[in-house]
Order: structure tokens, then sequence, then C-alpha cells
């Protein structure tokens, strides 16, 4: 009888990239919703951000934060239905084409669909009653928001649930928004960044993905190992760039087709020649800023001193509160200067040196070529 141990390989994932309008600038608004709790993005993001009025901040935080999911289900929708967007108008007129309640129960599908972890399902009823509303966006912030730094705003949440209650307000928010961001900001915005982000999309179809792993991909693409945070892959994974989310990766996953969508930061394979200098920009940005920080710094310095630190101890060591610690220590690992493991119940880190020595190779790389063309 034979004691042989079979391991099953691990299965291997259809790759493609797609330049998508509607998914770019929905993750944009996204991102400025976030801006406050979330270091890192590229600086253009937070001169969007100072451009608009503080009313306007609120409303983006609105529609982005409280309710994403009564828009971003009819890009889902259709996504199901095998239709595409061919621009941001199209979809915003969709938005607007859709039935206020069908919205707003969009919007509540977190939290009256599939039961999620410990947390049983709500009824649409209980959903919409206010107390019971605040009382389990609470919950979901102590459970999983509490130990990243974010705070449960009983104020905001209020206010979401007021539109909650009025469809047709809700629906008025939302289109009015998307049409005023398109047509004051993101319009000119996608018109100089498309260039950069189909340069992008060109140079990783020039590689070979067959036979790739799902995480294998990932790695090639974003640079960064995502196993650990998302184990499981569907067989489809279309690559997105995106021009401002800086070192971090976004995942929407659509389980009817079996598919995920990953935003990652544009940028080109390692060794592509440089066509357009804004890329290469781009990518040193992200990579120096997470460096151009005394916290940060000293949070590198300190691990230069130890094998491996939790994140508690990097607190305790370096006195810092719980919120500021987890914002940077975010940053830094998913610039990949950082490689982060859990332990038991604590998140730990140690240094990654081999991202050190890419980003000084990338820096002389850079006055390399730029110092070539000067001379001509």
């Amino acid at each position: 009888m034979s004691d042989k141990a079979y391991i099953l390989a691990p299965e291997t994932v259809e790759v493609q990239f797609k330049l998508e309008p509607v998914l770019v600038n929905l993750d944009i608004l996204g991102d400025l919703a976030n801006l406050e709790t979330t270091s890192g993005m590229n600086p253009r993001l937070q001169e969007i951000n100072d451009s608009l009025t503080p009313e306007r901040r609120q409303i983006n935080k609105l529609v982005f934060s409280g309710l994403y999911d009564a828009h971003f289900n009819i890009l889902k929708d259709a996504a199901r239905r095998g239709m595409l967007f061919a621009d941001f108008p199209s979809f915003v007129d969709a938005v607007a084409a859709a039935d206020a309640v069908l919205l707003r129960d969009k919007a509540l599908e977190p939290m009256c669909g599939e039961e999620k972890e410990e947390f049983g399902p709500l009824t649409p009823e209980e959903a919409l009653n206010e107390d019971i509303y605040l009382a389990r966006v609470e919950q979901y912030y102590l459970k999983w928001k509490a130990e990243k730094g974010y705070r449960f705003d009983r104020e905001f949440y209020a206010e979401v649930h007021r539109y909650l209650r009025s469809p047709q307000a809700l629906k008025q928010l939302i289109v009015e928004h998307l049409r005023f961001m398109w047509e004051t900001v993101l319009a000119a915005e996608w018109r100089r960044v498309r260039p950069m982000l189909e340069e992008s999309i060109e140079a990783f179809q020039q590689l070979d993905f067959s036979g790739s792993t799902a995480l294998e991909a990932v790695r090639s693409v974003t640079g960064r190992d995502l196993g650990a945070v998302w184990p499981e892959w569907p067989s489809l994974i279309v690559f997105i760039p995106q021009p401002y989310i800086g070192p971090y990766v976004g995942r929407y996953e659509i389980k009817e087709l079996d598919l995920v969508w990953i935003m990652y930061g544009a940028r080109l394979p390692e060794g592509t020649k440089i066509k357009s200098p804004a890329l290469s920009r781009s990518e040193l940005v992200v990579r120096l800023n997470a460096l151009a920080d005394d916290t940060r710094l000293r949070i590198i310095e300190l691990l230069t001193q130890h094998e491996e630190l939790c994140a508690q101890d990097i607190i305790t060591l370096l006195d810092l509160s719980q919120s500021a610690a987890s914002r940077h220590l975010r940053q830094l690992t998913a610039t990949g200067y950082l490689v982060e493991r859990r332990r038991e119940v604590s998140k730990c880190y140690s240094l990654n040196r081999e991202r050190f020595d890419d980003t000084l190779r990338a820096v002389r790389r850079f006055v390399r070529i730029h110092k070539t063309v000067g001379a001509f």
C-alpha cells in the first residue's frame, strides 16, 4: 500500500487587461471619500479634493461611503448581462433611468442580503428603522474597522439613513453629484490620464500569463503578494489601471461570472522601455512619498534594529496612536517596504530590504534616462 502524498496543483487563471472608464472614475471618487483615512495616494487626488467646496466633499462622502452600493450595483448588474458602458455619462444616464426604490434597495443589500460572518441579515423594515440601522453600522465598525483606526460617525450615518428613507431624494443626490463631478473634474482628468493608462495596458498585454496562477499574475502586475489578504480567486481576473490609487490595490468581485476586477496603480512591467515619462514619475512618486514622512522613517529605523515587530510593539516604542500607526503601516506595506504577517491575533512587520534596493535602482534609472534625453 502506497503512502505517497498528493498535493493539488494550483489552478491557472485567465488574465485580461482593460480600460474601464466607469469603474476607474467611480474608484477615484471613492478614494476621494476616504482620503482622510488613507495616506499615500497620488498627490493629484489631494489637489482635486482641495478644489472642492466642503459641501461638495460631504456629498461625495455620502454618495461613496454611505450610499455606494446604490449606484455601483448598476455597473455590476450590467456586467452580469454582458453589457459595458461606453463612457461615464452613459453610466450616469442608466442611474438616472433606474427606479428610485430599486436604488435604495441596492444600498441596503449589504445589510439585508446573505448572512455574513456572525451578523445575521436584517429585514428591509429593520434596516429602515434608524436605531436598528445605526446599531448595525456601529457593530460593523467595532468588528472590522476599529483596528484600522476608523471611528464610527453617528451623525454622518444618521444623514445617510435620512436618504435611505427617501428614495427620490437619494436618487437625485447621486445623479446630480455624478454629473457635477464628471463635468467639472473627471472629464478633463480622464482625457489627461487616458494615454498613460493605455500604455500600461499595452505593456502588460505583451507578457505571457498562460500557465500562471492567480497569485502569480497578481504579483506580476501589482508587485504585491496578496495571498494572505485574499486567499481565494476566481478563474478570470481583469486588471484595470488606475492613475491615483498609489500603492494600493482594489478588488471588485462578481461571483456569478467567476470574475474579479483588480484595480492597480498604473505602471509598467519591470524592464519595459518607458515611452511616457508620466508613468515613470507616477511610480516614483508613490514610492518616495511613502518615505517622505518622519513617522514612517522612524518605523523603518526601528525595524532595522529588530527582525520583526508586531503593531502593538511599534505603537508602544514610538508612542503612536492606534489609528496613526495603522495608517502608516498600511502605506509602508502597500508600497512594499514592509512585509506583514499574522501571528495569532497580531499583525507583525519586517523590512523588505529588496524593495529599498529596487527603489534606489528606479531613481538611478529615472535620472539616467532623463539625462540621456536632455543630452540630445
